[in-house]
């Protein structure tokens, strides 16, 4: 392995890192060379147990929850001991996630360290008591209250995409609000939350048990975590498929969910639109970090008396962005994180071709010789479906764009809502007034209008529909964590 991190990382449990119970490790490999670059303890049963129990006698037994000014400079130091290290884990990222290098500067690295620094300062500014005056009922004179308190323990459950900016998008707000947590993240991408965790346990005062980090390849750990009735609240970002899963077995505890699950976003092009503009952004989003983004657009809608010129438009610019080693510093597009999710996206190329649509550019694996070790697909861009198509309404994951025809504004809105998933989305047009009913017909958790970025520490990210329950990031992020009491006393 390439960076200082040690090969075989350890878990995070009750203060210690530590190997597995049992021993056992796993390989994790480098999805652009298929190298394996170290191993992760491959956590079972007993170690998950041990977390969860670290977690709530951390949470029962000390003044973390209560602390916030110690929680605060907690948070301050984990932010500057990561910044300290900030080009392993660059490299670390690169090498484990196929990331390029140029996303690492921003949400994939970067940005999600630096914002831990926002979260600091929202415990020191937040306003954890409300004072709501006095009142009468039944001739009791009271003197009422809100409190915000944090919920208890955090069970997050994380994908691989982008493991630093979402595991620390629930780390953050989780002890910033003052709740324990244990991260089991996903399996393919063990390494990054096993540094993290190496880092916070070995340079910050963050307490034993405050965080616990449990890497492994069983898949019934997430559900552990789930059912487990220690645990007051899982914060999960995944499938939709799995968070249904995840949903129905946290009712059995009754315990509060937070899911942040699949996009199939819509670009919307009006007429008055620069259309060349509008395809090439299009077409860089759906292929940055290989189209393995849930808020990436993957939709192009455009009139129909432009479709032949979107087309071009949009197949240039796919093709311009032919994926490339991830250390170089001009790639947008990477591998696919494994031979199985690079399956999954030829699969629906082939569901394309026998659904009747013509594949304009890409549609297969690189040719180079340097790419045939690597889990590569070629940006792929996909004409005549209408929103029906499969590839048009289901999640790829992948470096995919499908191009539909739209019949005016209303048409457009229709087709962007015609879909069970409502995460992101982008609108292109230069009427204000036109530009404002699409923003506001759409349903959806975040649009960019004309290239415009949402993302940032303070603005909230989640979906309408199928794409999730509750909002991550920003204050509203924060205060998934909070729990309300009322209190009234005797005016």
């Amino acid at each position: 392995m390439t960076t200082s991190i040690t090969d075989t990382a350890p878990l995070l449990i009750g203060g210690e890192l530590r190997p597995a119970t049992s021993g056992a490790t796993f390989d994790v490999l480098n999805p652009a060379t298929e190298e394996v670059i170290g191993r992760a303890a491959d956590a079972g049963r007993e170690d998950m147990d041990a977390a969860i129990s670290a977690a709530r006698t951390a949470f029962d037994t000390t003044d973390w929850s209560t602390d916030h000014a110690f929680r605060a400079r907690c948070l301050r130091q984990l932010r500057d001991a990561l910044q300290d290290q900030i080009e392993e884990l660059r490299t670390l990222t690169i090498t484990e996630v196929g990331a390029p290098r140029m996303f690492t500067a921003g949400p994939q690295l970067e940005g999600p360290v630096a914002d831990l620094g926002w979260l600091a300062d929202l415990v020191d500014s937040y306003q954890w008591v409300t004072e709501l005056g006095e009142s009468e009922i039944m001739g009791v004179r009271s003197y009422r209250s809100t409190r915000r308190e944090a919920i208890g323990v955090v069970g997050a459950i994380t994908p691989w995409n982008f493991p630093n900016q979402i595991n620390l998008a629930k780390i953050g707000p989780a002890l910033a609000a003052g709740c324990t947590v244990v991260l089991k993240p996903a399996p393919d991408t063990p390494l990054i939350a096993a540094a993290v965790a190496r880092i916070a346990a070995e340079r910050t005062d963050i307490p034993a048990g405050v965080l616990n980090v449990v890497t492994g390849t069983d898949h019934g750990l997430g559900a552990q975590l789930v059912e487990d009735p220690r645990v007051d609240l899982i914060s999960f970002t995944g499938s939709t498929a799995t968070g249904k899963k995840i949903m129905a077995a946290a009712a059995e505890t009754l315990k509060k969910v937070f899911l942040e699950l699949g996009g199939k976003s819509a670009s919307v092009v009006l007429d008055d639109a620069d259309l060349g503009t509008a395809c090439f952004m299009t077409a860089l989003n759906a292929c940055t970090h290989a189209g393995q983004g849930c808020a990436l657009t993957t939709r192009l809608v455009v009139p129909r008396a432009r479709y032949d010129e979107a087309i071009e438009a949009a197949k240039g610019a796919m093709a311009s962005f032919a994926p490339k080693d991830p250390n170089d510093p001009g790639a947008f597009c990477g591998p696919v994180i494994s031979a199985a999710q690079r399956e999954r996206v030829e699969g629906y190329i082939e569901l394309a071709r026998q659904e009747g649509g013509t594949i304009e550019t890409g549609g297969g694996r690189p040719s180079d010789p340097d790419k045939v070790r690597g889990f590569w697909v070629e940006p792929t861009l996909i004409s005549g479906l209408d929103n029906s198509a499969r590839v048009a309404r289901e999640e790829i994951f992948g470096p995919v764009l499908v191009v539909i025809p739209h019949d005016g504004d209303d048409d457009a809105i229709r087709i962007a809502n015609d879909s069970p998933y409502g995460l992101s989305g982008a609108v292109w047009g230069t009427d204000p007034e036109r530009v404002e009913k699409v923003i506001a017909g759409i349903r959806t958790g975040t649009l960019g209008v004309n290239g415009g970025q949402w993302y940032g520490a303070d603005v909230p990210f989640g979906g309408y529909k199928q794409s999730g329950i509750g909002r991550e990031m920003g204050r509203e992020g924060f205060e998934e964590y909070l729990e309300i009491k009322s209190v009234a006393t005797p005016a």
